[in-house]
């Protein structure tokens, strides 16, 4: 009698055990995810066009964003039609200097080219996805401000998704 009651014990002990095992620690399920921005032709707004010497400057920190396999474009190519680019989650906004034809000038090594700063403001809301993947941030009620006093290269900018839940889609539209 004992000794069934001591088996029964154990074996609700390794079905409570075996039952809280959870699987792997390993994320596939999310990312936070990146602003989508496709350049399009202000005559066409249906035809994707490529901007010239395209760079795209952080001015939070200055740095130049062009890891191509991150962001999905090379720093000064003529190729461009698309963007992916990140957006700070410790805030609520976050501005680029978007430079079109440039270049660095032969005797000062300066940034030359034509320069629209654009400012994007949004909500950051985090979702708990898994104990592997922790917290993902998705933006919501995207608006988008140009500084006034830039050279204008940029002839008007349409949101086409407010919200940020995924890099599937454009999010922007760039006209020029």
């Amino acid at each position: 009698m004992i000794k069934k009651g001591i088996q029964l014990i154990l074996v609700v002990l390794g079905i409570a055990h075996f039952s809280s095992c959870e699987r792997d620690d390993i994320c596939v399920e999310g990312d936070t995810p990146l602003l989508v921005i496709g350049f399009f032709d202000v005559e066409d707004t249906l035809s994707f066009k490529p901007v010239p010497g395209f760079r795209l400057r952080a001015i939070d920190n200055d740095s130049v964003l062009n890891n191509v396999s991150l962001y999905q474009f090379s720093d000064r190519s003529t190729e461009n039609d698309s963007i992916l680019i990140p957006l700070q989650i410790a805030t609520n906004s976050t501005s680029f200097e978007f430079i079109t034809n440039s270049s660095d000038d032969d005797m000062t090594g300066e940034e030359t080219g034509t320069v629209d700063v654009l400012n994007f403001n949004y909500t950051v809301n985090s979702e708990f996805i898994t104990r592997a993947c922790g917290f993902i941030a998705n933006f919501d009620g995207l608006e988008i401000n140009q500084e006034t006093g830039g050279t204008g290269w940029i002839q008007e900018i349409r949101i086409v998704e407010s919200n940020i839940q995924r890099t599937n889609q454009i999010h922007v539209k760039v006209l020029h």
